[in-house]
């Protein structure tokens, strides 16, 4: 049969006061005081009759436990003036209730399911938060601040690798190649300070061609593009105008103009902070999920708003984007519509630029994507 004791009720202690060896009985009595319950004390050695108030943050207070998990015994430290050990830790928490306890957050999720379920559903909600909205803000605040010659340090390793692996030497002929620089040269002439996304950002373009990676376009942090022989080659096949590959190249300048791969970086680090700070020790696992997760979301927006840039841009240069849109629906119909995936599981799939839909192409070509 459990015990009870009224708020007065004296609690029967043992008493080692750090000076003697030898345990003194005790009476302790729990009491409402300011800052939470505080403990008076009374010593039962008539020769040696004392009381003394210990108030709430002379006392070191055990945690509560469920009513399932009781311990045996209890021990209270009182720092320079010893410990308390009672025998009835049952007794003990109600009198504490009683002088006003109010246990903490930790201690209610320690002793009641419902409130851990309800700080880990908070908690799961934090984390889609931050992911959807908290990461992606950062991100973009923080990347204004990344040094271009660090982007153009990663830029110059990262395609020494690609080059390494998946490209090979251009066979374009030099005045092709001539002509296509002359175009996109004359297409930044054309970037509109209210097109930028950082104003002050001055990256270092230049565009590039090699062969590999099929008819594609891909932009490095700092302003290095590459576009393939093949993709020059598919525009030619489809009898389309250069305005085509400029198209595409405008979008790759949207890219850069973003910082969307600088972007990618800094919220792969700054959602692995968040996690790491959220939840501790961060696996390998949660890690590996993140960048996943990273490369599928925002890499969707970040080929909307260049999306939209190189329709602004093209607008500008007073050039058409319906040979863009021709160029990108061809490539769409003559390669089959890929299953989706999570894109960023290859180099080659990280650096592409996304084979469009014909709905994405279509609303190119009437220039309604913005809108």
């Amino acid at each position: 049969m459990a015990e009870t004791v009224s708020p007065a009720a004296p609690l029967r202690a043992k008493w080692f006061n750090g000076r003697s060896s030898r345990a003194r009985e005790v009476l302790i009595v729990l009491e409402p005081g300011p800052k939470g319950p505080a403990l008076r004390l009374h010593v039962l050695d008539l020769a040696h009759a004392a009381s003394r108030r210990f108030e709430h943050d002379e006392v070191e207070w055990p945690p509560q436990w469920s009513a399932d998990r009781a311990p045996e015994r209890l021990t209270i430290a009182l720092h320079e003036h010893g410990s308390i050990e009672i025998d009835q830790p049952q007794v003990w928490q109600q009198a504490l209730a009683a002088a006003g306890a109010r246990p903490g957050l930790a201690q209610r999720m320690q002793t009641r399911w419902p409130v851990l379920l309800g700080v880990l559903a908070f908690a799961i909600l934090g984390l889609l938060a931050f992911y959807r909205y908290g990461t992606p803000w950062a991100a973009a605040q923080l990347s204004r601040h990344v040094p271009l010659e660090w982007e153009l340090g990663i830029s110059q390793e990262a395609l020494g690798q690609i080059e390494q692996r998946w490209l090979k030497p251009s066979q374009l002929a030099p005045e092709r190649q001539a002509a296509l620089r002359a175009s996109f040269d004359d297409l930044l002439r054309q970037l509109d300070p209210k097109l930028k996304r950082y104003p002050a950002y001055r990256p270092r373009y230049e565009l590039l061609f090699r062969r590999g990676l099929g008819p594609n376009a891909f932009a490095l942090p700092g302003g290095t593009l590459v576009m393939t022989d093949e993709l020059v080659e598919s525009a030619a096949k489809a009898g389309l105008p250069d305005d085509a590959l400029l198209g595409v190249l405008a979008h790759e300048i949207g890219h850069v103009e973003h910082r969307h791969g600088t972007r990618l970086i800094v919220e792969q680090g700054v959602l692995n902070v968040g996690l790491g700070l959220a939840l501790g020790d961060v696996s390998s696992v949660v890690s590996l999920a993140s960048t996943v997760l990273t490369g599928l979301a925002y890499r969707r927006q970040h080929e909307t708003e260049s999306d939209c840039f190189a329709l602004a841009l093209m607008t500008r240069a007073q050039k058409p984007t319906a040979p863009m849109a021709e160029l990108l629906l061809g490539l769409s119909q003559e390669h089959g519509a890929p299953a989706p995936q999570a894109h960023g599981s290859t180099m080659a799939d990280w650096l592409s630029t996304h084979p469009a839909t014909p709905q994405r192409a279509e609303q190119l070509k009437a220039g309604a994507l913005c809108r």
